[in-house]
């Protein structure tokens, strides 16, 4: 039997830190949407567990257990005390480092696609305490579409988006540790965050109303990213100039992305920041992040 699964990526529409947890973890308040833009995995019976992994672009992706999609092969192993094994190719088309949760979409579509390869016939949200445990975003990436997300990653409410919005992302520059980040943000006062209005983003996400989503969304890691990378800040100003009604860095970066009207603008736009960015990418929001595309005997 084999599997052909697609893994999307995922932008924040918000991002608030809200305070810390008694475990030392942040106390994390966002709304995340699937966008098409996606990795693409393919799994095959095996009598062992392998990993192998094609991508473009210069960043480095492991093929052993530091990639999160062995990760979380071993974590459903270990859950369910399975020993089957599978053959498993990665293509990597989501960028690294970049606030997408191209890592742990690759690690959800693996705990969906072995769940169903080795007929285990785990629940859903059994799926996502196990994926809680490879990654933050992983519960998230297993179902996908519109969720408000809290607590460290765990606590998920989907929402019925309005309709799909369309984006323009590039990736003005290397990627950043997110521990870096919160190192960073950990410095400063809560007081002087700029807080995204995570009501008011969702009520626009859900009506499909656009102009009050660019006046509510907002990410209280962007200054704090901006100090250590300045082209962050340089990327946003040109996504704004080039007909973006908002522009905005998602997760802990680096990745930013422009909010446009039609995807003919987008477009438009794409084609001016070819030159100045390596990566850049025109998406439309979604409504789920694992899709199996092929199923076979």
């Amino acid at each position: 039997m084999h599997l052909i699964v697609k893994a999307r990526a995922k932008i924040n529409w918000t991002l608030d830190v809200r305070g810390t947890l008694p475990n030392g973890y942040h106390d994390l308040d966002m709304l995340l949407q699937s966008v098409s833009l996606c990795d693409c995995l393919q799994f095959s019976d095996s009598e062992s567990l392998s990993l192998k992994v094609h991508q473009g672009g210069g960043s480095f992706v492991p093929a052993d257990e530091k990639n999160l999609v062995m990760k979380a092969a071993l974590a459903l192993q270990q859950a369910t005390g399975t020993r089957k094994g599978a053959e498993i190719l990665l293509r990597k088309y989501i960028p690294v480092c970049a606030g997408m949760g191209g890592g742990s979409s690759d690690a959800a579509a693996a705990l969906v696609s072995l769940n169903r390869l080795w007929k285990l016939g785990l629940p859903e949200k059994e799926l996502e305490s196990i994926g809680l445990s490879v990654g933050a975003d992983v519960p998230f990436c297993i179902h996908g579409g519109l969720q408000r997300v809290s607590g460290i990653g765990e606590v998920l409410r989907r929402l019925p988006a309005a309709g799909p919005v369309w984006i323009l992302a590039v990736q003005p520059c290397r990627g950043l540790s997110t521990r870096d980040v919160f190192t960073t943000l950990a410095a400063q006062k809560p007081e002087e965050r700029h807080r995204p209005d995570n009501d008011a983003a969702e009520e626009a996400l859900v009506s499909g109303n656009l102009p009050q989503l660019v006046r509510s969304m907002g990410n209280v890691l962007q200054p704090v990213a901006e100090q250590l990378r300045s082209q962050i800040a340089e990327a946003a100003e040109e996504l704004v100039r080039l007909g973006a009604l908002r522009a905005m860095m998602t997760g802990s970066g680096t990745v930013v992305y422009g909010v446009f009207e039609t995807p003919a603008v987008a477009h438009a736009a794409l084609e001016k920041v070819q030159e100045e960015y390596q990566t850049g990418y025109v998406m439309r929001t979604l409504d789920s992040g694992i899709e199996v595309v092929e199923e076979g005997a």
